[in-house]
């Protein structure tokens, strides 16, 4: 692509946009930023959207801003929202952006020379304002009518909760950061998902009316799964970047376990593959749908950007557990992961001890074998293994060496029926 309108026009990812933008990316270098909000202490999936399209700004040689919510976190975006946030406490939201700005660094370029990615935090400058000195400087710039007729305000005022007058109050701070940010760091445009358009129209509007300048925003459609849900959920809940609140397995189940209808979408959304390479990818997927050839490089190029080539060698491996692959090396933490949806029982550890527990009465207190006869029968015609290896033996006895990091003893009976097996001091 000859600019970053046109590669993020085939990556769709182009909902709306103020005039003139277009010519603006293609003959100038923009600074421009997106917002964070720092409601958790990790960024989840559904902020890669924002975060990449950042990135892509960034490589087309524009100057990329993200911008920590520190201060409008304090308030509370009512886009979106059937009903209020419950607030949160200032060393909350600062413990918050403390986790999500390694993350932030980990998509965008902090050591370029020429247009290097910086963070700032909006609680700096919002939190020295003086209310009767914001209300006269910046709400006499806004309307209630012209509030009132946003999308955000609209939908809840028309519900029985209502709206708070500290939620109505977001878009007058979400449009003071970008006046600051036109005035401090020389940004003239602002990015968003399509839920945010009139919040950064707001902006766009306040400078406008307050400097006589002309400033720009453009926002991405919002991600739906093809089935109409919600992306970046899942039965467990969000999937998080931070590897303690999703690991790097889980992560790359998810990206893995996109269906069809979905994963070309993702692929232009959430890597930095060319237009050939999906079209290669989507082919694939319409001719061998069941060789998941655009769903595994959906799952590696996304997890290797997030938890680095470490974090997809181990979550890898752990998928190729589900296989029958290598146990060995396995943290106790993925073998959980791993196996959380199986059956389990508990063992004493001193039960393994001395000359350890016979694997056929193991067996018969697991879900893969009815009595002890049934476990020897199924022992010696081949279909046991333990920890991913056959198990011949039907006097082979499970001791401690056996368990994976000292925990866990996995039992397999053909190549799909595991259960689990926990020691217990």
């Amino acid at each position: 692509m000859s600019n970053i309108f046109e590669e993020l026009q085939w990556r769709d990812q182009i909902f709306d946009h103020t005039e003139e933008i277009k010519t603006l990316l293609a003959t100038e270098k923009v600074t421009v930023y997106n917002g964070f909000d720092p409601t958790a202490d990790s960024l989840h999936v559904g902020n890669l959207v924002p975060m990449m399209q950042l990135a892509r700004l960034q490589r087309f040689g524009h100057t990329p801003i993200a911008l920590a919510g520190g201060g409008t976190g304090m308030i509370g975006d009512p886009s979106g929202k059937s009903a209020e946030r419950n607030l949160l406490s200032a060393e909350q939201i600062a413990a918050n952006v403390a986790g999500i700005q390694p993350q932030l660094a980990a998509i965008l370029d902090f050591e370029v020379k020429s247009n290097p990615a910086r963070i700032v935090n909006n609680i700096d400058w919002l939190g020295q304002l003086k209310l009767v000195e914001f209300m006269r400087d910046i709400g006499k710039h806004f309307t209630v009518n012209y509030m009132l007729a946003k999308d955000s305000v609209k939908s809840r005022i028309e519900r029985e909760s209502g709206l708070s007058f500290t939620e109505f109050s977001y878009m007058l701070f979400q449009a003071y950061d970008f006046l600051h940010l036109f005035e401090h760091e020389g940004c003239t445009m602002q990015v968003g998902g399509s839920d945010q358009w009139g919040n950064i129209l707001a902006g766009v509007e306040l400078i406008r009316r307050k400097l006589g300048v002309k400033v720009h925003a453009l926002v991405y459609p919002l991600l739906t799964k093809a089935d109409g849900t919600k992306f970046g959920k899942t039965e467990t809940g969000s999937v998080w970047l931070n590897a303690e609140k999703t690991s790097p397995f889980r992560f790359y189940q998810f990206w893995f376990n996109t269906s069809d209808d979905d994963v070309v979408n993702y692929l232009k959304t959430f890597t930095w593959l060319d237009q050939d390479t999906i079209a290669e990818l989507s082919h694939a997927t319409a001719e061998r749908p069941h060789e998941r050839a655009a769903q595994r490089r959906l799952a590696g190029e996304v997890t290797r950007m997030i938890h680095g080539e470490s974090g997809l060698a181990s979550a890898e491996q752990a998928t190729a557990v589900l296989f029958g692959g290598s146990l060995d090396g396995i943290s106790a933490r993925d073998i959980a992961d791993i196996f959380a949806g199986v059956a389990s029982h508990d063992v004493p550890r001193v039960a393994l001890a001395g000359d350890g527990m016979p694997l056929i009465d193991m067996l018969a207190e697991s879900t893969l074998a009815t009595s002890k006869g049934d476990a020897k029968r199924a022992i010696a015609g081949g279909g046991i293994s333990l920890n991913n290896h056959r198990v011949d033996d039907v006097g082979y006895a499970v001791t401690v060496a056996d368990a994976l990091d000292g925990q866990y003893a996995v039992l397999r009976k053909g190549k799909k029926r595991y259960h689990l097996v926990r020691l217990l001091d």
